[in-house]
């Protein structure tokens, strides 16, 4: 097969594959971080923060299997591979959370919203990208450099993730250690009346994680067996906005990646689940203050995923699914953000009289 396509060709495909998933489980399953967030601390229900934790599970379950397979390298994932800067997971993490706040989504949720018409969205989308090119490799990355250092793992440290640490320091396989947590998390998660009532919450929460399983699967195998140097990836949603900026505009100059494949999956994952709902409908912003919100709230999320080095995907599941140690930080970094926002803009900061 990669005689014939080219294999940045068929990880653009897996990557859309992936995006499909993703963007069907936001429109038809609800799947959204600020919404079990609001929904938590507002709206009285943990379902919504459940699917997250089953989405979380299942991604670990599979991603550990894979490692135990041989089929995936947990050296190669991107989160594995470096070195972990807790202040950085912690500070990018608060800032991605209150932008997402401010915003009224993450970079998922955004192209999630887009896929259903909403034209609000797709500001917050440009403006992400854009944000996290200048913060990665723009006129803002020598002081990023030099306020959070990044340096790679050398051959022989031990990758700095939970389940790996744990077995270095105890001698038992960090398969096991991985499978473990992945079905403890899985426990824990599904463990409300409310999936019994409403399965389908759980299934596309399920879904979730199939679509981060497959990103590993899938780049891991054409990194195997093909010859061009490609990475080993999973969904994420703050660089691929630019990337996928950049390719859209100079495409012929550019090979297509995941990146931009999983972006467009989950566009057209979402659109088409629209459609099945009947709620595509075009929608644009009225008010002024609305619009520079979102724009600033865009700004700072495209600052602290590169900071963090994810968003709500990228660290919230995807980093998740290996382990990292960066992942329970920086998830928890959104969520005091994003906390902190939704007070801000809901309830606001004055005392009670």
């Amino acid at each position: 097969m990669l005689e014939s396509v080219p294999e940045h060709i068929i990880v653009a495909a897996v990557g859309l594959f992936g995006g499909v998933l993703l963007g069907l489980a936001a429109r038809l399953g609800r799947f959204c971080t600020l919404g079990a967030i609001e929904d938590l601390l507002y709206g009285g229900s943990d379902t919504r923060i459940r699917m997250w934790g089953i989405a979380i599970g299942t991604a670990i379950v599979g991603s550990f299997a894979l490692m135990g397979a041989g089929l995936v390298d947990a050296g190669t994932t991107y989160y594995l591979s470096i070195n972990w800067l807790p202040w950085a997971s912690v500070v990018g993490g608060l800032m991605f959370g209150y932008g997402m706040a401010l915003a009224g989504n993450c970079g998922y949720g955004a192209v999630a919203r887009l896929g259903g018409g909403d034209l609000r969205s797709f500001v917050i989308v440009l403006v992400m990208g854009v944000s996290t090119y200048v913060v990665l490799s723009g006129p803002l990355a020598p002081l990023r450099d030099m306020l959070f250092p990044q340096s790679p793992v050398l051959p022989g440290d031990v990758p700095p993730g939970i389940a790996h640490a744990t077995a270095h320091w105890t001698g038992v396989s960090s398969t096991a250690i991985g499978l473990s947590i992945g079905l403890i998390v899985l426990a824990i998660s599904a463990s409300s009346r409310a999936f019994a009532d409403n399965p389908k919450s759980a299934v596309w929460a399920v879904v979730v994680g199939l679509a981060i399983i497959s990103g590993w699967a899938g780049t891991s195998w054409v990194a195997n067996t093909g010859f061009e140097a490609l990475p080993v990836v999973s969904h994420s949603f703050a660089a691929p906005l630019g990337e996928s900026i950049l390719w859209w505009m100079i495409g012929s100059a550019q090979p297509v990646s995941f990146a931009v494949g999983s972006v467009a999956g989950v566009w057209l994952g979402a659109f088409i689940g629209s459609l099945i709902k009947g709620h595509f409908r075009w929608e644009a912003c009225e008010d002024p203050r609305e619009l520079r919100r979102q724009i600033f709230g865009a700004a700072l999320m495209g600052a602290g995923a590169v900071i963090a080095l994810g968003c709500t995907v990228g660290q919230g599941i995807s980093a998740f699914s290996v382990l990292a140690l960066s992942a329970p930080v920086t998830f928890l970094a959104i969520f005091a953000g994003a906390a902190f926002g939704l007070r801000q803009l809901i309830v606001g900061f004055n005392p009670a009289e």
